[in-house]
């Protein structure tokens, strides 16, 4: 299944800010994978939200054809 990904910050630094990627699953948890698996510096932040249609998302979340996942990273700030 390919999924549609939107990157802010650092994630989309190191993702070069990819729109699709293809994945075997339909889950958050098989997405997260395929995405670690094709950019490991990814596993170097301290975090990483994932939301689904505009909604954070647990890794047992399952995907549909059209759903938007966002890589949320962690921010920091005043």
């Amino acid at each position: 299944m390919k999924v549609r990904i939107t990157a802010y910050g650092i994630a989309r630094e190191i993702t070069g800010g990819i729109t699709m990627i293809e994945v075997s699953g339909t889950t958050v948890r098989e997405v997260r994978n395929a995405l670690l698996e094709s950019y490991p510096a990814l596993r170097e932040l301290s975090s990483l939200m994932i939301a689904v249609n505009e909604a954070y998302a647990d890794e047992q979340t399952v995907l549909e054809a059209g759903d938007e996942v966002v890589l949320i990273p962690p921010v920091s700030g005043g």
